[in-house]
């Protein structure tokens, strides 16, 4: 890989003042040395909380889908 693909592009995010005051009151001795290096890590946490959350809502497991369709098979409601 080149240097170029190691490189992340960065946006910047305004949050309100007190919020910042309580993030840098949290972040004491984590090591993070930057509120953006916290946020960052903290909304990665989250988002990928709420991927695996939506990931495992599905309407049925494959085992519950079996044993619907077997009983609608054993009721006649399909072959």
């Amino acid at each position: 890989m080149t240097e170029d693909e190691y490189k992340v592009e960065y946006t910047t995010v305004s949050i309100p003042k007190p919020l910042a005051k309580k993030i840098k009151e949290r972040m004491k001795g984590t090591g993070f040395a930057s509120v953006s290096s916290y946020v960052t890590y903290i909304l990665r946490q989250v988002l990928s909380s709420i991927e695996e959350e939506e990931r495992s809502k599905q309407a049925f497991t494959k085992e519950e889908e079996e044993k619907v369709k077997s009983r609608l098979r054993d009721l006649g409601y399909i072959d």
